[in-house]
């Protein structure tokens, strides 16, 4: 028997001297800072379980491997901006553990928030009702002088490199 694929959610927040420095920041504090990562698109399969951790608790892997995951990431530069980001899931009702995935970013927790409720009865109704709201992760974080990154990233898996047939010396 496979064992159940744990989605493990995280948030973090970061500030740089640049956008990009802002978002390592913010991924480095939701523990993901050092992998290559591979964006999803939102469907959860069947079986899995989804936690909610603090970086700490997200995936250990090797420095530069890929990491198959959803995320919202939001960005502010000018000092008063808020960048908002968030993830929220749903899961289908008959105790299977599939479900969806939403994400999105914006300059306010409530436009964030409602845009992920919106999103889950929308994608729930398209495929006929049969999903309900299992969870939501929601961070922010304020621009004072240098910018500034907040994400949520909903880790799947990790893919390391390089072959063990090639880390033996086999061909």
């Amino acid at each position: 028997m496979t064992e159940p694929l744990t989605i493990r959610v995280s948030t973090g927040t970061g500030t740089g001297r640049t956008t990009l420095a802002a978002f390592d920041a913010a991924l480095t504090a939701a523990g993901v800072g050092d992998y290559n990562l591979v964006r999803l698109s939102s469907v959860v399969p069947p079986g899995s379980q989804v936690l909610e951790v603090d970086g700490g608790g997200q995936l250990v892997g090797e420095h530069g491997d890929a990491l198959y995951c959803v995320y919202a990431e939001a960005h502010a530069q000018l000092p008063g901006h808020e960048a908002w980001a968030g993830v929220a899931w749903s899961l289908r009702d008959d105790g299977s553990g599939a479900g969806l995935f939403v994400e999105h970013e914006g300059p306010s927790h409530e436009q964030v928030a409602t845009d992920l409720i919106h999103s889950l009865e929308d994608l729930s109704a398209t495929r006929g009702g049969i999903y309900h709201p299992a969870g939501r992760r929601v961070v922010g974080i304020t621009c004072e002088t240098l910018p500034v990154c907040a994400v949520v990233v909903a880790t799947f898996r990790r893919a390391g490199w390089t072959d063990r047939s090639e880390a033996a010396g086999g061909r």
